[in-house]
Protein backbone atom coordinates (compact mmCIF):
# COMPACT_ATOMS: atom_id res chain seq x y z
CA UNK A 1 0.00 0.00 0.00
CA UNK A 2 2.82 2.22 0.60
CA UNK A 3 4.81 1.55 -2.73
CA UNK A 4 1.33 2.44 -4.43
CA UNK A 5 1.08 5.65 -2.09
CA UNK A 6 4.39 6.52 -2.91
CA UNK A 7 4.43 5.89 -6.46
CA UNK A 8 6.82 3.51 -7.09
CA UNK A 9 5.07 1.55 -9.88
CA UNK A 10 5.65 4.80 -11.92
CA UNK A 11 9.21 5.68 -10.67
CA UNK A 12 11.07 3.71 -8.61
CA UNK A 13 13.33 0.89 -10.37
CA UNK A 14 12.09 -2.35 -8.79
CA UNK A 15 8.71 -1.18 -9.16
CA UNK A 16 8.34 -0.55 -12.71
CA UNK A 17 10.34 -3.95 -13.73
CA UNK A 18 7.25 -5.66 -11.53
CA UNK A 19 4.62 -3.92 -12.84
CA UNK A 20 5.29 -4.52 -16.23
CA UNK A 21 6.75 -8.10 -15.60
CA UNK A 22 2.76 -8.57 -13.81
CA UNK A 23 1.39 -7.10 -17.17
CA UNK A 24 3.52 -9.45 -19.36
CA UNK A 25 2.38 -12.03 -17.37
CA UNK A 26 -0.87 -11.82 -18.03
CA UNK A 27 -1.09 -10.11 -21.38
CA UNK A 28 2.68 -11.02 -23.03
CA UNK A 29 1.27 -14.48 -24.84
CA UNK A 30 -1.81 -12.66 -26.18
CA UNK A 31 0.05 -9.84 -28.07
CA UNK A 32 2.51 -12.12 -29.27
CA UNK A 33 -0.37 -14.10 -30.68
CA UNK A 34 -1.71 -11.25 -32.13
CA UNK A 35 1.33 -10.10 -34.33
CA UNK A 36 0.69 -6.55 -32.16
CA UNK A 37 3.13 -3.73 -32.05
CA UNK A 38 3.92 -3.57 -28.12
CA UNK A 39 4.28 -0.04 -26.60
CA UNK A 40 6.61 0.72 -24.25
CA UNK A 41 8.16 3.77 -22.20
CA UNK A 42 11.93 4.49 -22.28
CA UNK A 43 11.61 4.71 -18.60
CA UNK A 44 10.94 1.40 -18.50
CA UNK A 45 13.33 0.49 -20.43
CA UNK A 46 15.82 2.47 -18.04
CA UNK A 47 14.65 0.14 -15.58
CA UNK A 48 14.98 -3.13 -16.75
CA UNK A 49 17.94 -2.51 -17.65
CA UNK A 50 19.66 -1.51 -14.88
CA UNK A 51 17.88 -3.97 -13.10
CA UNK A 52 19.75 -6.35 -15.18
CA UNK A 53 23.18 -4.43 -14.16
CA UNK A 54 22.48 -4.87 -10.55
CA UNK A 55 22.57 -8.54 -10.81
CA UNK A 56 19.71 -8.73 -8.11
CA UNK A 57 17.29 -11.59 -7.91
CA UNK A 58 14.83 -11.63 -10.33
CA UNK A 59 11.90 -11.69 -8.32
CA UNK A 60 12.54 -9.21 -5.43
CA UNK A 61 9.47 -9.55 -3.76
CA UNK A 62 8.77 -13.56 -4.04
CA UNK A 63 5.37 -12.65 -6.55
CA UNK A 64 5.97 -15.43 -9.20
CA UNK A 65 3.63 -12.89 -11.32
CA UNK A 66 6.80 -10.12 -10.99
CA UNK A 67 9.32 -12.21 -11.86
CA UNK A 68 11.63 -10.44 -14.43
CA UNK A 69 11.62 -13.50 -16.46
CA UNK A 70 8.28 -12.67 -17.81
CA UNK A 71 10.04 -9.44 -19.53
CA UNK A 72 13.10 -11.39 -20.77
CA UNK A 73 10.73 -13.84 -22.59
CA UNK A 74 7.90 -11.95 -24.26
CA UNK A 75 11.42 -9.13 -25.45
CA UNK A 76 12.85 -12.13 -27.18
CA UNK A 77 10.00 -13.23 -29.48
CA UNK A 78 8.69 -10.06 -29.45
CA UNK A 79 8.52 -8.67 -33.43
CA UNK A 80 6.86 -5.16 -33.47
CA UNK A 81 7.90 -2.70 -30.79
CA UNK A 82 7.25 1.17 -30.49
CA UNK A 83 9.23 3.58 -27.75
CA UNK A 84 7.60 6.82 -26.87
CA UNK A 85 9.36 9.11 -24.82
CA UNK A 86 7.15 12.26 -23.32
CA UNK A 87 9.21 15.23 -24.60
CA UNK A 88 9.40 16.54 -21.07
CA UNK A 89 8.76 15.47 -17.31
CA UNK A 90 7.47 12.37 -16.38
CA UNK A 91 4.41 12.86 -14.72
CA UNK A 92 4.82 14.90 -11.65
CA UNK A 93 8.44 13.79 -11.59
CA UNK A 94 12.03 15.77 -12.47
CA UNK A 95 12.75 12.96 -14.83
CA UNK A 96 13.46 13.81 -18.46
CA UNK A 97 13.11 10.53 -20.30
CA UNK A 98 15.17 11.37 -23.49
CA UNK A 99 18.09 12.06 -21.15
CA UNK A 100 17.88 8.16 -20.02
CA UNK A 101 20.22 5.47 -21.67
CA UNK A 102 18.27 1.87 -22.07
CA UNK A 103 19.70 -1.18 -23.63
CA UNK A 104 17.89 -3.33 -26.03
CA UNK A 105 20.09 -6.14 -26.84
CA UNK A 106 17.13 -7.85 -24.86
CA UNK A 107 15.06 -7.58 -28.09
CA UNK A 108 16.21 -10.66 -30.35
CA UNK A 109 13.54 -11.08 -33.00
CA UNK A 110 12.58 -7.65 -33.73
CA UNK A 111 11.51 -6.91 -37.22
CA UNK A 112 10.10 -3.09 -36.84
CA UNK A 113 10.97 -0.63 -34.44
CA UNK A 114 10.00 2.43 -33.97
CA UNK A 115 11.33 5.12 -31.89
CA UNK A 116 10.61 8.51 -31.10
CA UNK A 117 11.68 11.42 -28.52
CA UNK A 118 14.47 9.19 -26.78
CA UNK A 119 18.05 10.33 -27.29
CA UNK A 120 20.08 8.41 -29.79
CA UNK A 121 23.49 8.81 -28.39
CA UNK A 122 21.86 6.81 -25.56
CA UNK A 123 20.67 4.06 -27.49
CA UNK A 124 22.42 0.99 -26.99
CA UNK A 125 22.17 -2.66 -28.27
CA UNK A 126 19.83 -1.44 -31.50
CA UNK A 127 22.63 -2.69 -33.69
CA UNK A 128 21.98 -6.48 -32.13
CA UNK A 129 18.91 -6.65 -34.08
CA UNK A 130 20.54 -6.15 -37.85
CA UNK A 131 19.78 -9.67 -39.04
CA UNK A 132 16.29 -9.70 -38.44
CA UNK A 133 15.27 -5.60 -38.51
CA UNK A 134 13.41 -4.76 -41.62
CA UNK A 135 11.79 -1.28 -40.68
CA UNK A 136 13.57 1.12 -38.96
CA UNK A 137 12.05 4.56 -37.81
CA UNK A 138 13.67 7.49 -35.36
CA UNK A 139 11.84 10.42 -34.84
CA UNK A 140 12.69 13.52 -32.82
CA UNK A 141 15.79 11.29 -31.22
CA UNK A 142 18.76 11.70 -33.76
CA UNK A 143 21.11 14.72 -34.78
CA UNK A 144 23.06 12.80 -37.27
CA UNK A 145 22.51 8.99 -39.39
CA UNK A 146 25.87 7.93 -38.04
CA UNK A 147 24.60 8.03 -34.52
CA UNK A 148 21.60 5.58 -35.25
CA UNK A 149 23.51 3.22 -37.85
CA UNK A 150 26.71 2.88 -36.48
CA UNK A 151 27.06 4.22 -33.09
CA UNK A 152 30.26 2.01 -32.82
CA UNK A 153 31.78 4.03 -35.78
CA UNK A 154 32.80 6.86 -33.03
CA UNK A 155 34.92 4.63 -31.15
CA UNK A 156 37.37 4.32 -34.66
CA UNK A 157 38.99 6.16 -37.06
CA UNK A 158 38.44 4.44 -39.81
CA UNK A 159 35.82 1.76 -41.05
CA UNK A 160 34.36 0.01 -43.80
CA UNK A 161 30.81 -1.95 -44.50
CA UNK A 162 31.26 -5.39 -44.29
CA UNK A 163 32.62 -7.02 -47.19
CA UNK A 164 33.32 -3.83 -49.06
CA UNK A 165 37.06 -3.34 -49.49
CA UNK A 166 40.27 -5.81 -48.96
CA UNK A 167 42.03 -2.76 -48.04
CA UNK A 168 42.63 -3.04 -44.09
CA UNK A 169 40.98 -0.62 -41.81
CA UNK A 170 41.11 -0.08 -37.72
CA UNK A 171 37.42 -2.09 -38.04
CA UNK A 172 34.84 -3.83 -40.20
CA UNK A 173 31.64 -3.39 -39.28
CA UNK A 174 28.48 -5.51 -40.28
CA UNK A 175 25.57 -4.24 -42.48
CA UNK A 176 21.72 -4.14 -41.77
CA UNK A 177 21.47 -7.12 -44.37
CA UNK A 178 17.36 -6.90 -44.45
CA UNK A 179 16.64 -3.79 -43.64
CA UNK A 180 14.46 -2.33 -46.52
CA UNK A 181 12.48 0.49 -44.77
CA UNK A 182 14.40 3.49 -42.62
CA UNK A 183 12.27 6.49 -41.67
CA UNK A 184 14.19 9.24 -39.68
CA UNK A 185 12.44 12.29 -40.63
CA UNK A 186 11.73 15.22 -37.98
CA UNK A 187 15.45 14.99 -36.95
CA UNK A 188 18.02 17.32 -36.85
CA UNK A 189 19.86 15.67 -39.55
CA UNK A 190 22.34 18.01 -41.58
CA UNK A 191 24.28 15.44 -43.94
CA UNK A 192 23.81 12.19 -45.31
CA UNK A 193 26.80 10.64 -44.32
CA UNK A 194 28.50 7.71 -45.42
CA UNK A 195 27.17 4.96 -43.13
CA UNK A 196 24.27 4.73 -45.85
CA UNK A 197 26.72 2.14 -46.78
CA UNK A 198 25.82 -0.13 -44.28
CA UNK A 199 22.07 -0.26 -45.81
CA UNK A 200 22.91 -2.44 -49.00
CA UNK A 201 19.05 -3.68 -49.00
CA UNK A 202 17.44 -0.38 -48.14
CA UNK A 203 14.05 0.70 -50.60
CA UNK A 204 12.01 3.16 -48.94
CA UNK A 205 14.20 6.10 -47.26
CA UNK A 206 12.62 8.71 -45.29
CA UNK A 207 14.71 12.04 -44.50
CA UNK A 208 11.56 14.85 -44.75
CA UNK A 209 11.54 17.79 -42.27
CA UNK A 210 15.35 17.67 -41.75
CA UNK A 211 18.42 20.07 -42.10
CA UNK A 212 19.84 17.90 -45.60
CA UNK A 213 21.68 20.76 -47.89
CA UNK A 214 22.74 18.57 -50.62
CA UNK A 215 21.96 14.78 -52.25
CA UNK A 216 25.16 12.84 -51.69
CA UNK A 217 25.91 9.56 -50.97
CA UNK A 218 23.15 7.79 -51.92
CA UNK A 219 25.10 6.16 -54.83
CA UNK A 220 25.55 3.44 -52.62
CA UNK A 221 21.41 2.37 -52.47
CA UNK A 222 20.56 0.59 -55.47
CA UNK A 223 17.74 -0.91 -54.56
CA UNK A 224 16.43 2.41 -53.57
CA UNK A 225 13.02 3.42 -55.42
CA UNK A 226 11.41 5.61 -52.61
CA UNK A 227 12.71 9.00 -51.19
CA UNK A 228 11.28 11.42 -48.89
CA UNK A 229 13.44 14.50 -48.72
CA UNK A 230 10.39 17.15 -48.44
CA UNK A 231 11.02 19.91 -46.09
CA UNK A 232 14.98 20.16 -46.26
CA UNK A 233 17.18 22.54 -47.63
CA UNK A 234 18.20 21.72 -50.73
CA UNK A 235 18.30 24.45 -53.62
CA UNK A 236 20.43 22.68 -56.17
CA UNK A 237 19.48 19.25 -57.92
CA UNK A 238 22.73 18.92 -60.42
CA UNK A 239 23.99 15.43 -60.69
CA UNK A 240 21.15 13.67 -58.42
CA UNK A 241 20.24 11.27 -61.52
CA UNK A 242 23.74 9.86 -60.41
CA UNK A 243 23.14 9.65 -57.09
CA UNK A 244 19.19 8.33 -57.80
CA UNK A 245 19.24 6.77 -60.43
CA UNK A 246 16.86 4.01 -59.77
CA UNK A 247 14.23 6.16 -57.96
CA UNK A 248 10.39 5.61 -58.81
CA UNK A 249 8.86 8.48 -55.86
CA UNK A 250 10.41 11.54 -55.09
CA UNK A 251 9.42 13.80 -52.51
CA UNK A 252 11.23 17.66 -52.63
CA UNK A 253 8.31 19.59 -51.51
CA UNK A 254 9.12 21.97 -48.80
CA UNK A 255 12.69 23.07 -50.48
CA UNK A 256 14.36 26.29 -52.02
CA UNK A 257 14.25 24.86 -55.55
CA UNK A 258 14.04 27.62 -58.69
CA UNK A 259 15.54 24.96 -60.83
CA UNK A 260 14.55 21.46 -61.97
CA UNK A 261 17.60 20.79 -64.52
CA UNK A 262 19.39 17.39 -62.39
CA UNK A 263 16.12 15.82 -63.16
CA UNK A 264 16.03 15.29 -66.82
CA UNK A 265 17.60 12.12 -66.29
CA UNK A 266 15.50 10.31 -63.50
CA UNK A 267 13.44 8.03 -66.68
CA UNK A 268 12.32 5.57 -63.94
CA UNK A 269 10.40 8.01 -61.81
CA UNK A 270 6.81 7.61 -61.70
CA UNK A 271 5.45 9.89 -59.31
CA UNK A 272 6.89 13.12 -57.84
CA UNK A 273 6.52 16.03 -55.49
CA UNK A 274 7.72 19.61 -56.18
CA UNK A 275 5.07 21.54 -54.44
CA UNK A 276 5.81 24.65 -51.41
CA UNK A 277 9.39 25.49 -53.54
CA UNK A 278 10.39 28.11 -55.45
CA UNK A 279 9.63 27.39 -59.29
CA UNK A 280 8.36 30.22 -60.93
CA UNK A 281 9.28 29.64 -65.16
CA UNK A 282 7.07 27.14 -67.12
CA UNK A 283 10.07 26.49 -69.16
CA UNK A 284 11.57 24.24 -66.21
CA UNK A 285 9.04 21.79 -66.72
CA UNK A 286 10.92 20.98 -70.03
CA UNK A 287 13.46 19.37 -67.41
CA UNK A 288 11.05 16.52 -66.75
CA UNK A 289 8.44 17.04 -69.72
CA UNK A 290 10.54 14.62 -71.47
CA UNK A 291 10.10 11.47 -68.56
CA UNK A 292 8.89 8.52 -70.08
CA UNK A 293 7.35 6.92 -67.07
CA UNK A 294 6.08 9.94 -65.07
CA UNK A 295 2.39 9.69 -63.98
CA UNK A 296 2.14 12.05 -60.97
CA UNK A 297 3.22 15.31 -60.66
CA UNK A 298 2.63 17.69 -57.51
CA UNK A 299 3.67 21.62 -58.49
CA UNK A 300 1.23 23.44 -56.22
CA UNK A 301 2.52 26.49 -54.04
CA UNK A 302 5.05 27.72 -56.53
CA UNK A 303 5.28 30.89 -58.28
CA UNK A 304 4.74 29.63 -61.62
CA UNK A 305 1.19 27.93 -60.03
CA UNK A 306 -0.48 31.50 -60.29
CA UNK A 307 0.44 32.09 -64.56
CA UNK A 308 -2.76 31.91 -65.99
CA UNK A 309 -3.78 28.53 -67.59
CA UNK A 310 -1.11 26.97 -65.68
CA UNK A 311 -1.65 23.53 -65.61
CA UNK A 312 -2.47 23.72 -69.78
CA UNK A 313 0.95 25.12 -70.03
CA UNK A 314 2.65 22.64 -67.94
CA UNK A 315 0.85 19.83 -69.54
CA UNK A 316 2.06 20.84 -72.77
CA UNK A 317 5.32 20.18 -72.26
CA UNK A 318 4.40 16.49 -71.90
CA UNK A 319 3.81 16.42 -75.50
CA UNK A 320 1.48 13.47 -76.08
CA UNK A 321 1.68 12.27 -72.56
CA UNK A 322 -0.60 15.33 -71.24
CA UNK A 323 -3.50 12.76 -70.98
CA UNK A 324 -1.08 10.31 -68.83
CA UNK A 325 -0.21 12.91 -66.13
CA UNK A 326 -2.17 13.32 -63.23
CA UNK A 327 -1.17 17.08 -62.24
CA UNK A 328 -1.51 18.28 -59.00
CA UNK A 329 -3.75 15.23 -57.89
CA UNK A 330 -6.52 16.46 -60.36
CA UNK A 331 -7.24 14.41 -63.22
CA UNK A 332 -6.59 16.39 -66.52
CA UNK A 333 -9.92 16.89 -68.04
CA UNK A 334 -11.09 16.91 -72.27
CA UNK A 335 -11.02 20.52 -72.26
CA UNK A 336 -7.46 20.94 -70.87
CA UNK A 337 -6.36 18.01 -73.50
CA UNK A 338 -7.71 20.49 -76.26
CA UNK A 339 -6.12 23.71 -75.03
CA UNK A 340 -3.32 21.36 -74.78
CA UNK A 341 -3.36 20.04 -78.54
CA UNK A 342 -3.83 24.00 -79.52
CA UNK A 343 -0.60 24.78 -77.50
CA UNK A 344 1.52 21.81 -79.11
CA UNK A 345 0.30 23.14 -82.30
CA UNK A 346 1.38 26.59 -81.79
CA UNK A 347 4.33 25.84 -80.53
CA UNK A 348 5.70 23.51 -83.62
CA UNK A 349 4.87 26.23 -86.06
CA UNK A 350 6.87 28.31 -83.88
CA UNK A 351 9.38 25.92 -84.27
CA UNK A 352 9.04 25.59 -87.96
CA UNK A 353 9.58 29.18 -88.45
CA UNK A 354 12.75 29.36 -85.88
CA UNK A 355 14.37 26.58 -88.36
CA UNK A 356 13.64 28.48 -91.40
CA UNK A 357 14.99 31.62 -90.09
CA UNK A 358 17.93 30.15 -89.37
CA UNK A 359 17.94 28.64 -92.61
CA UNK A 360 17.53 31.64 -94.43
CA UNK A 361 20.44 33.00 -92.50
CA UNK A 362 22.81 29.95 -93.49
CA UNK A 363 22.12 30.70 -96.90
CA UNK A 364 23.97 33.99 -97.65
CA UNK A 365 26.97 32.86 -95.53
CA UNK A 366 27.12 29.80 -97.78
CA UNK A 367 27.07 32.34 -100.90
CA UNK A 368 29.35 34.71 -99.55
CA UNK A 369 32.05 31.47 -98.60
CA UNK A 370 31.28 30.59 -102.86
CA UNK A 371 32.11 33.92 -103.54
CA UNK A 372 35.24 34.33 -101.08
CA UNK A 373 36.86 30.92 -103.40
CA UNK A 374 35.72 31.79 -106.41
CA UNK A 375 37.97 35.42 -105.65
CA UNK A 376 40.81 33.19 -104.51
CA UNK A 377 40.85 31.35 -107.60
CA UNK A 378 40.46 34.30 -110.23
CA UNK A 379 43.36 36.14 -108.09
CA UNK A 380 45.58 36.46 -110.92
CA UNK A 381 42.80 38.08 -112.89
CA UNK A 382 44.18 41.64 -113.15
CA UNK A 383 41.04 44.22 -114.43
CA UNK A 384 42.81 48.08 -115.59
CA UNK A 385 39.69 50.21 -116.11
CA UNK A 386 40.71 52.98 -118.16
CA UNK A 387 37.21 53.87 -119.54
CA UNK A 388 33.75 54.07 -118.28
CA UNK A 389 32.19 53.80 -121.63
CA UNK A 390 32.50 49.92 -121.68
CA UNK A 391 30.13 47.90 -119.85
CA UNK A 392 31.46 45.50 -117.12
CA UNK A 393 30.72 42.01 -117.90
CA UNK A 394 28.69 40.22 -115.39
CA UNK A 395 31.36 36.76 -116.00
CA UNK A 396 33.39 35.41 -117.57
CA UNK A 397 31.29 33.08 -119.57
CA UNK A 398 33.54 32.60 -122.96
CA UNK A 399 35.45 29.83 -123.07
CA UNK A 400 38.45 28.85 -125.25
CA UNK A 401 39.32 25.30 -126.45
CA UNK A 402 43.30 25.08 -127.57
CA UNK A 403 43.73 22.25 -130.53
CA UNK A 404 46.71 21.60 -131.63
CA UNK A 405 47.64 23.42 -134.90
CA UNK A 406 50.54 24.85 -136.80
CA UNK A 407 52.22 27.87 -134.64
CA UNK A 408 50.73 31.65 -134.73
CA UNK A 409 53.33 33.61 -136.29
CA UNK A 410 54.49 37.23 -134.81
CA UNK A 411 52.37 39.77 -135.27
CA UNK A 412 51.62 43.20 -133.43
CA UNK A 413 49.41 43.51 -130.22
CA UNK A 414 49.11 46.84 -130.58
CA UNK A 415 47.41 46.30 -134.08
CA UNK A 416 44.37 44.14 -131.77
CA UNK A 417 43.70 45.79 -128.55
CA UNK A 418 41.97 48.86 -127.90
CA UNK A 419 42.69 51.43 -125.32
CA UNK A 420 40.20 50.05 -122.91
CA UNK A 421 40.45 47.46 -120.12
CA UNK A 422 42.90 44.66 -120.74
CA UNK A 423 43.68 41.16 -119.67
CA UNK A 424 46.79 39.73 -120.94
CA UNK A 425 46.01 35.79 -121.53
CA UNK A 426 49.32 33.32 -121.82
CA UNK A 427 50.20 29.86 -122.24
CA UNK A 428 53.76 29.36 -120.18
CA UNK A 429 54.51 26.60 -122.86
CA UNK A 430 56.76 26.28 -125.86
CA UNK A 431 55.32 27.81 -129.35
CA UNK A 432 54.57 24.21 -130.88
CA UNK A 433 52.01 23.64 -127.53
CA UNK A 434 50.37 27.05 -128.12
CA UNK A 435 47.37 27.54 -130.63
CA UNK A 436 44.80 29.49 -131.33
CA UNK A 437 41.69 29.98 -129.89
CA UNK A 438 38.61 29.34 -130.63
CA UNK A 439 35.09 30.76 -128.87
CA UNK A 440 32.79 27.81 -127.82
CA UNK A 441 30.41 27.77 -125.36
CA UNK A 442 29.71 26.31 -123.12
CA UNK A 443 32.70 24.31 -121.44
CA UNK A 444 36.49 24.46 -121.76
CA UNK A 445 37.94 21.48 -123.34
CA UNK A 446 41.63 20.65 -122.93
CA UNK A 447 41.78 18.04 -125.20
CA UNK A 448 45.17 17.18 -124.16
CA UNK A 449 45.66 18.33 -120.70
CA UNK A 450 49.47 17.23 -120.66
CA UNK A 451 50.34 20.12 -123.54
CA UNK A 452 47.78 21.94 -123.54
CA UNK A 453 47.43 25.13 -120.68
CA UNK A 454 45.53 28.37 -120.68
CA UNK A 455 46.56 30.93 -117.95
CA UNK A 456 45.58 34.72 -116.60
CA UNK A 457 47.62 36.90 -115.51
CA UNK A 458 51.19 36.46 -114.81
CA UNK A 459 52.85 32.77 -115.82
CA UNK A 460 53.91 30.17 -113.52
CA UNK A 461 57.82 31.55 -113.54
CA UNK A 462 56.61 34.67 -111.28
CA UNK A 463 55.26 38.06 -111.90
CA UNK A 464 58.83 39.60 -112.57
CA UNK A 465 58.99 37.01 -115.83
CA UNK A 466 58.04 39.33 -119.23
CA UNK A 467 55.60 37.56 -121.51
CA UNK A 468 56.97 36.60 -125.02
CA UNK A 469 55.50 38.12 -128.14
CA UNK A 470 54.72 34.63 -129.73
CA UNK A 471 52.57 33.10 -127.14
CA UNK A 472 50.92 35.93 -125.54
CA UNK A 473 47.42 37.58 -126.56
CA UNK A 474 46.60 40.98 -125.25
CA UNK A 475 42.25 41.09 -125.17
CA UNK A 476 40.26 43.97 -124.30
CA UNK A 477 37.97 43.31 -120.72
CA UNK A 478 35.00 43.35 -122.66
CA UNK A 479 35.85 40.59 -124.67
CA UNK A 480 36.02 38.28 -122.04
CA UNK A 481 32.78 37.94 -122.49
CA UNK A 482 30.22 37.20 -124.70
CA UNK A 483 27.74 40.72 -125.19
CA UNK A 484 25.51 42.47 -127.64
CA UNK A 485 27.89 45.30 -126.99
CA UNK A 486 30.72 43.60 -127.68
CA UNK A 487 29.88 41.36 -130.78
CA UNK A 488 31.14 43.52 -133.82
CA UNK A 489 34.28 43.80 -132.08
CA UNK A 490 35.17 40.43 -131.87
CA UNK A 491 34.17 39.79 -135.18
CA UNK A 492 36.46 43.01 -136.54
CA UNK A 493 39.10 40.88 -134.16
CA UNK A 494 38.66 38.08 -135.73
CA UNK A 495 39.35 39.20 -139.40
CA UNK A 496 42.45 41.28 -138.01
CA UNK A 497 43.92 37.87 -136.12
CA UNK A 498 43.10 35.88 -139.66
CA UNK A 499 44.96 38.73 -142.17
CA UNK A 500 47.52 38.23 -139.27
CA UNK A 501 48.00 34.29 -139.68
CA UNK A 502 47.25 34.17 -143.08
CA UNK A 503 44.57 31.76 -142.60
CA UNK A 504 40.50 30.92 -141.61
CA UNK A 505 39.44 33.04 -138.90
CA UNK A 506 40.10 31.28 -135.70
CA UNK A 507 37.26 33.16 -133.51
CA UNK A 508 33.92 32.92 -134.87
CA UNK A 509 30.67 34.15 -132.87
Amino acid sequence: VLSQFLHFHLYEIIGITAALAEELFHKGEQLLMAGEVFNIKPLQLYAVTQQLRQGKPTCANGDARTDLGHILDFTCRLKYLKITGTGGPVGNSNIQEHLLPFDLSIFKSLHQIQINHCGAKLINGLTSSKHTLGTLSVQFSATSMMEVLVPEAYEFDQWEPEGASSNPVTAVIPTWRTLTTLDMSHNSIAQIDNSVKLMPKIEFLDLSHNDVPLVENLQHLYNLIHLDLSYNKLSTLEGIHTKIGNIKTLNLAGNHLERLSGLNKLYSLVNLDLSNNKVDQIDEIRNIGGLPCLEKLVLSNNPLSIIPDYRTKVLAQFGDRASEVCLDNTITTEKELDTVEVLKAIQKAKDVKYKMSNSDKKIPEDSKLSATSSKSNCSSLSVHPSSPSLPRPVSSSQEITHKKTAPVSNFSSSSLTPKSHTVTQRCPETPDSCSASQVSAPHLDFSDKSTHRMCLGYPEEGPDSLPDSLNTVTLPFTCMSYTTTNQDFVQHLSTLIAEAVGNVPLFSV
